[in-house]
């Protein structure tokens, strides 16, 4: 993917733009004639492995939805549970349906742009939410999934401080190949990681799913042995979990540092107890609520609006100048958890504290 017009901060998130926030440019929807709040947005999300997506992205939509049409508007919800025949077929059916535009996070972005030209010859725009999908998609929001890696990768480097250096082994176990996201985050970190510390094993994990991580990481275990590995950069925290099992499984007892994403609560929690070193955390409601704005904006025909909103350019493999929102990204360490997940509202002290790891939570500072 190319990015242009991009000026990002990791050390802070990036606030949401809103309809009266900096407006500009030249009209771009082709929604005609335009809706009012009489509004049926279709959301297809990936897969239920990750809580986020039912915790909190399509609820934070459904609300934003709602609020901007004045209790009008409808959020047609499908969940393809990792299976993109089942992605394509909910897709099918919500274009036979008459959905007035689309929010699709693709479980192949390849496979599902067939789709897309099924969308578009029917007049329904749709909006890549989280992950590119390919075909003639009218905007896409994201985080910025290159900075992402990177984060990740600094803070890999980070936490073995004095240890990197060639002879330090890293375990990298990246993202789905049918993700684009994946290949951008793994993009990032090597960018970071590349000359500074030997790469000794790399796994593509299929579906990101966390049983496949904890095999390839057995597996790079036993090729390096239990002490071999110096770190492992994991695309996200389900992942993560799934190799530092692999890890105590072999009787390791001090770990490694293991990075992740996604700021799940038992990532969380893994680093208020030492077992997990950082988490990407990435704002799932800003990135939501700015997706229904812009849905809402492109088929309303708030023509400023969604050029507000998608100030960035992207390029898919099969259309490029694609309007897009890139949104920021924190890291997240033992030191942050006040002032990111807590400070935020995603979750309670006592959501993370509980009995196991109240001794923890203690010399963390989280009361």
């Amino acid at each position: 993917m190319r990015r242009t017009a991009l000026a990002v901060a990791a050390a802070t998130l990036t606030l949401p733009l809103t309809a009266c926030g900096a407006f500009g440019g030249t009209g771009t929807s082709k929604a005609s004639p335009a809706k009012g709040d009489d509004v049926t947005v279709g959301l297809l999300l990936p897969e239920t492995a990750n809580t986020r997506y039912d915790r909190f992205d399509a609820p934070a939509l459904k609300k934003k939805v709602a609020e901007l049409t004045h209790g009008k508007g409808r959020v047609t919800y499908a969940n393809a549970g990792a299976s993109a025949g089942k992605q394509a077929s909910q897709m099918q059916q919500m274009i036979d349906d008459k959905a007035d535009v689309i929010v699709l996070d693709a479980v192949d972005s390849h496979g599902i742009a067939g789709q897309v030209k099924k969308a578009k010859a029917a007049g329904i725009p749709v909006i890549a939410y989280d992950r590119l999908a390919e075909g003639p998609i009218d905007a896409y929001i994201s985080f910025d999934n290159e900075l992402v890696g990177e984060v990740q990768g600094r803070a890999l480097l980070q936490a073995l401080g004095s240890d990197a250096g060639s002879a330090a082994k890293i375990v990298m176990i990246n993202g789905s190949p049918t993700d684009p996201n994946a290949k951008q985050f793994k993009a990032g970190a090597l960018a970071q990681l590349n000359g500074k510390v030997t790469i000794a094993r790399s796994y593509d994990t299929k579906d990101w799913k966390a049983e496949i991580a904890r095999s390839e990481t057995a597996e790079a275990i036993e090729a390096l042995g239990k002490h071999g590995i110096d770190a492992v950069y994991a695309a996200n925290d389900g992942m993560a979990g799934g190799a530092i099992e692999a890890l105590k499984a072999a009787g390791v007892t001090k770990l490694p540092p293991v990075v992740g994403q996604d700021a799940e609560l038992p990532a969380v929690q893994r680093i208020v107890s030492d077992e997990q070193y950082m988490t990407v955390y990435k704002s799932y409601p800003t990135e939501a609520e700015n997706a229904a704005e812009m849905a809402l904006a492109k088929v309303q025909g708030k023509d400023i609006q969604f050029d507000s909103l998608t100030r960035d350019r992207v390029d898919s493999p099969t259309t490029k100048g694609i309007p897009s929102q890139l949104v920021s990204v924190v890291a997240l360490t033992r030191a942050n958890i006040k002032e990111t997940v807590i400070a935020d509202g995603v979750y309670k002290v006592s959501d993370i504290c509980t009995a196991d790891y109240r001794a923890d939570c203690t010399a963390a500072g989280l009361k």
